[in-house]
């Protein structure tokens, strides 16, 4: 029999967590400049690529004048800000390759980026919340939230596979709007005890990782694999469980030690995080404690939704005590659809990482480092890795069959 919420149980709601009902934790129409103080960042941030490739970005950043970041008020400022010291900053370290990297991010970068980074409360590099959740703009304001109406506010070297990543990854986040919303529904109707709409609601939700799982696979169609290897994945890397920078990063001006952080990973995006807690899905230890450690890298009141949804009654308890069948059902789709997302995600990681890294072997092997094959010049420290720094097979497989104990 249902029940009704008590004011000790106040209905759960995504108010306080900075999600948008209509973006879901996408940042809703991002600023495309900053105040005119911030020109000199602005100048450089959107000319990263060109300056990488004339190899002349460290010596522009490194004239680049020290600016006081207190004029930047609101939100979305700061938010670009954040990505536009990120990629120059990624920028600055991996120009060169692997081979000449930096040990010290000098202080006129370092010391605005920490700032800005802490009032945000995100790590001073390149993340998730920067390079797709706050790095877009469509063309035609009144058009299609699409590919072909989206684009980039900076960008990194790779062309349009760059653009693709990282739009396709928009994408997701977006496809998984439904799915966000849906989660106070389930919640509330586990509190009261309402099976019926807790049915509806996770019905959306399995709709919405199905819609998740068809935008990624236009990673297929707008990314080249060879690319992605071979030129993009060095800027997405970090300073932490990376051989090629193994002492970190020196932040000039903050502090005299090195500093570690991973670089950009899927695991940095909210939604599996959050729909892991809503099902019940337990992660083992090592991979479970990778996945924490990237909710540091998320906009705080994002990580906070996570942790918040972990503290509810149990969903999957609920579904087991109630012995309904349509709601029985609705849970084991979702746990299923989330394990195809899972799945498929896999088949994304072998064709752009496996494939490729397999290629780059065979051409060292062969003593063939050409030119022409794009993949030959990718860095070999990541070449098992994922940007972020985990074993990235093993750990994709691990958290999807962690995932299958979920079903009832």
């Amino acid at each position: 029999m249902a029940t009704t919420i008590t004011d000790s149980q106040k209905p759960f709601s995504l108010d306080p967590y900075h999600v948008s009902e209509e973006f879901g934790f996408i940042l809703p129409a991002p600023l495309t400049e900053l105040p005119p103080y911030y020109q000199p960042w602005m100048d450089i941030a959107q000319h990263v690529t060109e300056l990488i490739y004339s190899h002349m970005l460290r010596s522009h950043i490194l004239k680049m004048p020290l600016l006081n970041t207190q004029l930047l008020e609101s939100h979305r400022e700061l938010r670009l800000a954040h990505l536009a010291l990120s990629v120059m900053t990624m920028g600055y370290v991996w120009q060169e390759g692997e081979d000449d990297t930096v040990k010290m991010l000098p202080r006129n970068l370092a010391i605005p980026y920490c700032e800005v980074s802490q009032r945000l409360g995100l790590p001073p590099i390149l993340t998730h919340a920067d390079a797709v959740l706050a790095n877009w703009r469509k063309r035609d304001p009144q058009g299609l939230f699409d590919m072909e109406n989206l684009e980039l506010l900076v960008t990194l070297p790779g062309g349009d596979s760059v653009r693709g990543f990282f739009m396709v990854t928009l994408l997701v986040e977006l496809a998984a709007v439904p799915a966000i919303k849906s989660i106070p529904l389930v919640i509330n109707g586990v509190q009261c005890g309402d099976a019926e709409t807790v049915t509806r609601a996770l019905e959306e939700f399995s709709q919405a990782i199905q819609g998740m799982t068809d935008a990624l696979k236009l990673m297929h169609v707008y990314v080249k694999p060879e690319v992605f290897y071979g030129i993009m994945r060095i800027y997405l890397s970090g300073w932490k469980d990376n051989s090629s920078m193994p002492a970190g990063l020196v932040y000039e001006g903050v502090q005299a030690e090195p500093m570690e952080y991973s670089g950009g990973s899927a695991a940095q995006s909210s939604l599996l995080h959050c729909f892991d807690e809503l099902l019940g899905v337990k992660h083992e230890a090592k991979s479970g404690a990778f996945l924490t450690r990237m909710r540091n890298y998320m906009p705080p009141s994002h990580k906070r939704l996570i942790q918040d949804i972990s503290l509810q009654p149990s969903l999957r308890g609920f579904v087991q005590q109630q012995a309904c069948e349509p709601l029985t059902a609705a849970f084991q789709l979702c746990v299923t659809k989330l394990l195809a997302l899972r799945s498929y995600h896999i088949n994304v990681v072998s064709r752009f990482i496996t494939v490729p890294a397999a290629r780059a072997r065979q051409l060292r092997n062969q003593g063939n480092i050409s030119q022409e094959e794009t993949v030959s010049r990718a860095p070999t420290a990541l070449e098992e890795k994922g940007t972020g720094g985990s074993g990235i097979m093993s750990f994709l497989k691990t958290v999807r069959d962690r995932t299958r104990t979920s079903l009832i």
